[in-house]
């Protein structure tokens, strides 16, 4: 941190109100806008004295930015650009945006419980053949959310946002956390959301014991950053600790499941069904044999999008501003180590 003017380089566009909203956190702030492709589209001079870079994907190489300190990252999941060097400096703070998607993960999370357990998938099949069934009562009994349990894997802003939304419709969340010894949250979120002080599940598990979790739950939410150690976690063994009654939903990354262990899962009904926002390939090519299953729901990698991600982005960004400029511990700081 400077004692002068901070310059801040931003390649994201925003409305200019939002800009506004950055420059009245403190006068010192210089802010530079410049939209590019990639990092050569700055000028070298640019790079040379910006202090604090807010980007989605723009990075440049360590030695072209010699006074940088502060990345903030314009997502909440940074794996795509993890391994890129300036983010192993140890010098430089990088921050993301866990926390500012919460909400809208969350309520799609919910959406893809109540359209899985009332057979969404089945009613507009039988809407597209103008189909009344005799035997309706049964196959449209539903798996409600009241009396459920909901097993989130992973308890970050996006799990701990679900559980409040469960919890408030009467269903039990058991929960899979690394650091099961530090159930509060210690990151970003918006007021009188999610669960700050870490007290609304029934049994939080560690890593290790995800198939003891796994076997109570009707509903499995997928919500864990993409790293080396959480890629391939859901594989054939969890998918066969599931009911065959339960139904997953993934709003992580691609690779977190194995593709394969969940086709041959859905396709043998060993769980119910699943709602699937994020693939391994993406867009999912046409090919891909998940398209028709029929207990399936497809979205393409759309649960966090909101038309109030931008004002939620620049809030916490100047709320981490104000924690920089005064010297303080950042919200949301990526561990090169952990990866994210």
């Amino acid at each position: 941190m400077t004692t002068n003017t901070t310059n801040i380089l931003i390649t994201v566009q925003f409305p200019e109100n939002l800009f506004e909203q950055i420059r009245q956190v403190s006068p010192a702030l210089r802010i530079i806008t410049h939209q590019a492709q990639a990092p050569e589209d700055i000028p070298v001079d640019v790079w040379n004295k910006i202090e604090v870079l807010y980007t989605d994907r723009i990075l440049p190489l360590p030695p072209s930015v010699p006074n940088l300190r502060w990345v903030q990252s314009h997502f909440a999941g940074i794996d795509m650009i993890a391994g890129h060097p300036l983010l192993q400096q140890r010098d430089i703070h990088v921050t993301t945006l866990s926390g500012a998607a919460a909400s809208q993960v969350a309520e799609y999370s919910l959406m893809m419980m109540l359209a899985l357990g009332r057979k969404m998938p089945e009613l507009v099949l039988a809407q597209q053949k103008a189909d009344w069934p005799r035997d309706r009562w049964d196959r449209f009994k539903p798996t409600e959310i009241r009396g459920s349990t909901v097993g989130l894997v992973g308890y970050g802003s996006i799990g701990r946002e679900i559980a409040r939304n469960v919890i408030s419709l009467g269903g039990r969340i058991v929960a899979v956390k690394r650091d099961v010894k530090h159930p509060g949250d210690l990151g970003y979120m918006p007021d009188n959301l999610g669960d700050p002080k870490g007290d609304l599940f029934f049994r939080l598990y560690p890593v290790q014991a995800i198939k003891s979790m796994l076997k109570l739950c009707d509903f499995v939410v997928i919500c864990l950053p993409l790293t080396p150690s959480t890629r391939g976690l859901i594989g054939e063994n969890e998918l066969a600790a599931m009911k065959p009654s339960a139904y997953l939903i993934d709003v992580s990354r691609g690779g977190i499941v194995n593709p394969q262990a969940l086709l041959t899962a859905l396709q043998e009904k060993r769980i119910a069904g699943a709602g699937l926002d994020v693939f391994v390939e993406e867009p999912l090519p046409s090919t891909s044999p998940f398209w028709k299953l029929p207990t399936v729901l497809i979205s393409p990698h759309i649960s966090g999008i909101s038309k109030h991600y931008s004002q939620r982005a620049v809030d916490l960004f100047c709320e981490n501003l104000r924690l920089y400029l005064a010297g303080s511990s950042l919200l949301n700081v990526f561990d090169p180590d952990l990866g994210y």
